[in-house]
């Protein structure tokens, strides 16, 4: 069989090598389940001799193999895992667990170069600490990242780690639309099972309080039941909370005359089977229904399966998709996949609207009903009207935005171990609220990090005798000023100088850093759209010093309150007052921080403009 790219595929291999053609480093291709992303990596890294393929499930590693063999037609790859440490092949497939350790990451196994090109599968995970520690040992030619989910994964931003550089994406709604996924029918039932007093716990309902709300809850199991029965399924999966939940699930239906199974991690249960066992069964007719824990939600395809259910809180568009995304491929026969979704009084119960769209709801779109055509074509979106209602109660109970933001910087700081940088807390706060916080002056803490930790008695004592100095104003000033452009990033970072901070600066000096980060992957189209990458290897240095007094330097002047002056022998000085905190540790961090947090922040915005 000759395998060769095939629709989307065609498109994201044109615009990768768009990409790299234009100085890119690394991207991500974003792409909903279906589309065939394991295969896209295959024939992108053709014409690389060195590739590696990270994942961190076995099934995926397999699958991965399979797809490299048939494209590049050897059998000349290994794996590097628990069982195998294989480091002479061209291709390997590694688990993160195994090459993420330290021990593996040095010279005795692979150089930092060793790899030309590098896919990271299921990229949302390379937030992780172990994901992060192999992306940044080795220094491949390429990197490339695979998802199928949107926006972040457990509030940890995913396009931080390849600078929001995404060269190709197609979203549900289009893959739907072009019929490489089946179109879904979902059902939104009301489900009067009482949220109100579970705790929410670092984003997620704590799983002994769902335990006590469902187990033995036989009032919920003859309304999962009685939904089953009326649409009909062949081959379903159900998405529990825990083990006991997906068992006691398991043992209704098979008392109901369904035959079904139990499938999760961990110590068996009566009606528990392996996952591998679970598919072959449900493909063979054998089993009708499989009730899973966190074991299907990525890496595993069923595509006969014509029913997904929802029997637990939706708490991530990133959860709700992955599910969503294991029936939507298409088989033979399978006109559509129906989706029952059980929703009850819970925190973020009115979101599920959206997500069905494929598009991610911003500040202040939260209310009413998408329109029709927002939703892909020939799917049916059909809520009981009940939820309407609740929908509409949980809007009115939002809470003031101070308040909601204080409770998220605790719940990160609590998820951290630490007190939250800006960085951080922009990495991992809720998309919406971030849009909410930074569209009300009066409420954005990014532009006044210092006073609002303050507020919280977060200071220590140190920067509380920062925050009386002049050092607080400076680092006011470089939070507020104007970044509508990114020219006056590489100045900063000059003046910042690797933490060893200056008081003035020289055009060479200027110069250094302005190169160094317009040279960096694709940022030299910040420079001027108008350019293409030729035209920008090809200014002088004469014309970028004439660009940067001429812009930064300028604008920093006229608007830097009196902190960025003209000094003799230098392009640009620090105010001389500045010389008394330059050395205090605390006030180099927290200018560090902002730099970071604002040239993310630029990032994600050129992002979102571009899409």
């Amino acid at each position: 069989m000759l395998f060769e790219p095939r629709g989307a595929q065609i498109e994201a291999l044109c615009a990768l090598e768009n990409a790299r053609a234009e100085g890119a480093v690394k991207g991500l291709v974003q792409a909903a389940t279906g589309v065939g992303k394991t295969y896209l990596a295959a024939f992108d890294s053709r014409r690389y001799k060195r590739v590696l393929f990270v994942a961190h499930r076995e099934e995926i590693l397999k699958q991965a193999a399979v797809s490299f063999r048939n494209v590049r037609h050897s059998d000349e790859y290994g794996f590097f895992d628990g069982k195998m440490k294989c480091t002479d092949k061209p291709v390997i497939f590694a688990s993160v667990a195994t090459l993420g350790s330290r021990q593996y990451l040095n010279e005795r196994y692979f150089s930092p170069d060793y790899f030309q090109y590098i896919v990271v599968d299921e990229f949302h995970h390379a937030v992780t600490d172990q994901y992060r520690q192999i992306v940044d040992y080795f220094k491949p030619e390429f990197l490339l990242g695979l998802t199928a989910t949107p926006e972040r994964m457990d509030g940890r931003s995913i396009y931080e780690i390849c600078d929001y550089n995404v060269p190709y994406e197609i979203s549900l709604k289009e893959a739907i639309n072009k019929g490489m996924l089946v179109p879904f029918h979902y059902y939104g039932i009301f489900d009067d099972t009482d949220y109100s007093s579970l705790h929410v716990v670092r984003g997620r309902y704590d799983e002994k309080e769902l335990n006590r709300t469902y187990i033995g809850n036989a009032h919920r199991h003859e309304l999962i039941y009685k939904y089953y029965c009326k649409y009909g399924s062949r081959r379903a999966l159900g998405f529990c909370c825990s083990r006991e939940h997906a068992e006691e699930m398991a043992r209704e239906f098979s008392l109901r005359g369904i035959p079904a199974a139990a499938v999760y991690s961990g110590e068996q249960g009566k009606y528990a089977l392996e996952r591998s066992s679970s598919i072959q069964k449900l493909n063979e007719g054998t089993l009708r229904v499989v009730f899973s824990v966190d074991m299907f939600n990525e890496g595993v395809d069923i595509a006969s399966l014509d029913m997904v259910m929802f029997l637990r809180p939706t708490e991530s568009p990133v959860v709700f998709l992955q599910q969503l995304g294991r029936g939507l491929r298409t088989f033979r026969g399978k006109r559509y996949l129906t989706v029952l979704d059980f929703i009850g009084n819970y925190e973020k119960a009115g979101r599920v609207r959206f997500y069905l769209t494929g598009q991610f709801a911003t500040a202040g779109s939260m209310a009413g009903m998408p329109s029709v055509v927002e939703y892909p074509d020939d799917c049916l979106v059909d809520f009981d009207m009940r939820l309407m209602d609740l929908f509409e109660q949980i809007e009115k109970k939002k809470r003031r935005v101070q308040d909601l933001l204080r409770d998220e910087y605790f719940r990160i700081k609590e998820l951290l171990g630490h007190r939250p940088t800006r960085l951080e807390l922009f990495t991992y706060m809720d998309a919406d609220l971030y849009q909410m916080v930074i569209s009300r002056a009066n409420n954005n803490p990014f532009k006044r990090y210092l006073e609002y930790l303050r507020d919280l008695n977060e200071l220590t004592t140190e920067e509380m005798e920062l925050f009386n100095t002049i050092g607080r104003e400076f680092i006011g000033v470089i939070e507020k000023t104007n970044m509508s452009k990114v020219y006056k990033m590489p100045v900063l970072m000059a003046f910042y100088n690797k933490g060893q901070m200056r008081m003035a600066l020289t055009e060479e000096e200027l110069l250094v850093s302005w190169k160094e980060f317009f040279g960096n992957g694709t940022n030299w189209k910040d420079l001027d759209r108008s350019l293409t990458h030729e035209e920008y290897q090809a200014i002088p240095d004469r014309d970028h010093v004439k660009k940067i007094m001429q812009m930064p330097v300028h604008f920093l002047q006229e608007s830097g309150k009196g902190f960025f002056i003209k000094k003799e022998g230098y392009a640009l000085a620090l105010r001389d007052e500045l010389e008394t905190v330059i050395r205090d540790p605390d006030f180099v961090a927290h200018v560090k921080d902002v730099i970071d947090y604002r040239t993310m922040d630029y990032y994600q915005r050129r992002y979102v403009e571009q899409r």
